[in-house]
Order: structure tokens, then C-alpha cells, then sequence
């Protein structure tokens, strides 16, 4: 039986703040879990902007370890910690994740990564292809390719009785397609309208491959300047910071 799935855009901008858009970060929810897909650094600002409290968020699902997408999290457990969250915080994400978090943690924050809390943060390195269950959500990653010192996923989500799909940062892989195979949501980067560059996946060669991906709807984010000059041309749906799709 399905639920009622909201999606937020709470940062739909690429890793400079093209266009104005914050960084990386989406809310899912269903019947009161929260769940973050990525957490760049501009995270807590938006939802703080949207006015919902932090303390909601169930677990934060990385998708790869570069700044834009997870460097929000020191910032997230710390403002957690002064606000005295006793519920416990699950981050989940690639190999590699607990060590680059401890090092993030102490080049911003030194000695916060020692520092004794009030609530469990436990960290979770999924494995590729293998689905990872965290109360009303079920979570199973696919290997991209983008290069970030560690593997970056793309993340297929359970929940709610719909499926959400999410490619992080990638080149066309067809890791893509089986992420997204009927799926009810696929959001897919789209750095650019047709510069093909190494690790990004850009409009035009998305497009290419549209048969390939069966989804319901597919929204594009993690756009550039690029991309952001040519939305009216666009044959898909956009994402934009603040915006809200019901499923």
C-alpha cells in the first residue's frame, strides 16, 4: 500500500553556487521519516529557509565524498549537538565514508569528531547493489563514475510504497538505467546542456538515452550557469531550490 512521498529540493545548485542555488541536498519523507539525500555544505541553510527543524532528519544518504554533497554533515551533527538532539542520526554512503567524515569533522571543526554527544551517530558504508534497510526506508546503491577519491553511487530508495531514484554526479553508465528501472522519480544531474566532460553527465547525452531510463517523471538538477540559460528548451522538469513535488 503506498503512502503519501514528498520531495524537497532543498539545493538543487551545482559545487559554485551557480545561478545563486545552493548546494546538493533533497528531503524525502513518508509518514514522518526523513530522509537526506546528500548534505552539501549550504544543507543546513536550506532547511532552515524552508523552516523545518533538523532534528527531523532520520538519516543523511551520501552519495559521493566530495565537499557539495557531504561537507554539510560536520556542520549538521555539530548544530545537532548544540541544539541537544537525543535522537539518534544515521549517515550512510560509499566505502570510506566513516575516515573522510572524521577528517572533514577535525580540518573544520578540531576535536569535534572526539566530542561526546547526547544522541548515536552511526555510520554506514553500503555495499554496491546490496539493499540497506533503515526503519520505512530501503536504499540499495549503484556505482557510478565519477571520481572522488572513493566509489560514488548512484542511490535507489524505497519508501512510502514509491521509488525514488537519484544518480549523484556521473557520466552516462547504464548503472543509471537500473537505478531508475520503474522508478516513480529519477532526479539526474545534468551539469551542462551539451559540454560532454569527464565524471558529469550533460542534457544532450541524457536525452540520448531517454528510452533507456523507465521512470514516471524525471527532474534534472545540479545545474551550471550552462544549463540554467537554457531551462525554457528543456524537455524534462527542472529542479529549483525550495521546490516540492508530491508523489
Amino acid at each position: 500500500m503506498s503512502s503519501r512521498v514528498q520531495v524537497r529540493f532543498l539545493g538543487s545548485g551545482d559545487a559554485f553556487g551557480s545561478g545563486g542555488r545552493l548546494q546538493t541536498s533533497i528531503l524525502v519523507e513518508s509518514n514522518g521519516f526523513h530522509a537526506l539525500l546528500d548534505c552539501g555544505t549550504t544543507t543546513l541553510v536550506g532547511l532552515k529557509r524552508a523552516a523545518i527543524d533538523p532534528a527531523k532528519v532520520d538519516v543523511i544518504l551520501v552519495s559521493h565524498l566530495h565537499g557539495d554533497h557531504f561537507g554539510g554533515i560536520p556542520f549538521f551533527v555539530l548544530d545537532a549537538q548544540f541544539s541537544r538532539r537525543l535522537r539518534p542520526l544515521v549517515v550512510a554512503g560509499p566505502p570510506g565514508l566513516a575516515e573522510r567524515l572524521r577528517q572533514a569533522m577535525e580540518v573544520f571543526f578540531p576535536g569535534s569528531s572526539r566530542v561526546e554527544r547526547k544522541f548515536e551517530t552511526r555510520i554506514v558504508e553500503m555495499k554496491t547493489e546490496v539493499p540497506t534497510s533503515f526503519e520505512a526506508l530501503t536504499v540499495t546503491p549503484y556505482v557510478v563514475r565519477h571520481e572522488s577519491g572513493a566509489p560514488a553511487y548512484a542511490l535507489r530508495l524505497s519508501i512510502g510504497g514509491r521509488v525514488v531514484a537519484y544518480s549523484g554526479d556521473t557520466e552516462w553508465t547504464e548503472a543509471l538505467s537500473k537505478a531508475a528501472e520503474d522508478s516513480d522519480l529519477f532526479i539526474c544531474e545534468a551539469y551542462f546542456y551539451e559540454k560532454r566532460i569527464p565524471y558529469h553527465l550533460d542534457y544532450r547525452t541524457l536525452m540520448e538515452h531517454r528510452s533507456e531510463i523507465r521512470t514516471k517523471r524525471l527532474v534534472v538538477t545540479h545545474m551550471s550557469a550552462d544549463m540554467l540559460e537554457r531551462l525554457t528548451k528543456l524537455e524534462v522538469e527542472a529542479a529549483s531550490d525550495g521546490r516540492v513535488l508530491e508523489l
